[in-house]
């Protein structure tokens, strides 16, 4: 059996913690931290909506994901000073939106959008699967402010959204890999799953060895149980 980080299991989390109401000003903000991955994720309200949405009843929701310059072991540059978009952060923003926006009906929300800000303070390996699981507590309180305020009769929200990542480390399938195990692993694995434990999105690629379906459909389990103990840590906040 493989050694992980503070003899950790193969089967277990990181420790888990969200601490919301973490900022002042955001309608939702909380800190996620997965282990030694910390991610402050905020939902603002905006009361109007992109123009290709004005005048069809319906809102939006989009999200922006990005790493402090000194949040890995190498600071890195900020875009500003670069003069280009960082691919990685893109997609990942595109990520935790698509992934947000299944937990939410678009109509019920009326013509405003809830805007999602995901800033990784510390990076220690699963940094977007960190930030999607922050980040829907995050918009559940901003989704709470709306309705204690009138603005709102009926919850918008449909099912809850959790994320976590799964991987191949010489052989054993490991649950919530930290960076150590992430940079060294045969295979890579991230998935975003509802309430009812229907698959939303799946990441995945063998680096090394090639992925049997024996072994996928053990990953698939793995994250399964693992993402069922995020939800069951979101509900209990989220009351």
């Amino acid at each position: 059996m493989l050694l992980r980080h503070k003899n950790r299991l193969a089967h277990e989390l990181r420790e888990i913690k969200i601490t919301k109401n973490y900022t002042k000003y955001a309608e939702g903000s909380v800190l996620v931290e997965f282990g030694e991955t910390k991610v402050l994720c905020t939902a603002t309200i905006e009361e109007s909506v992109p123009p290709f949405l004005k005048g069809k009843n319906q809102g939006w929701l989009t999200a922006e994901y990005s790493m402090l310059p000194s949040a890995t072991h190498t600071r890195s540059k900020r875009d500003a000073v670069v003069g280009k978009v960082n691919s990685r952060a893109q997609e990942i923003s595109r990520l935790i939106g698509r992934s947000l926006r299944s937990s939410i009906n678009l109509f019920m929300l009326g013509e405003r959008q809830i805007l999602i800000d995901c800033d990784v303070i510390q990076a220690d390996g699963g940094t977007r699967t960190a930030a999607i699981t922050g980040a829907f507590v995050a918009l559940h309180d901003a989704i709470t402010v709306l309705m204690n305020n009138g603005k709102l009769t009926l919850n918008p929200i449909k099912n809850f959204v959790a994320a976590i990542s799964v991987g191949v480390h010489k052989g054993e399938a490991l649950l919530d890999l930290d960076y150590n195990e992430d940079s060294t692993c045969d295979t890579d694995m991230n998935l975003v799953m509802d309430d009812t434990l229907s698959i939303i999105e799946i990441q995945g690629t063998a680096e090394k060895i090639a992925l049997d379906r024996t072994m996928l459909n053990q990953l698939l389990d793995l994250a399964t149980c693992g993402i069922q103990d995020l939800l069951t840590i979101q509900k209990a906040l989220c009351v």
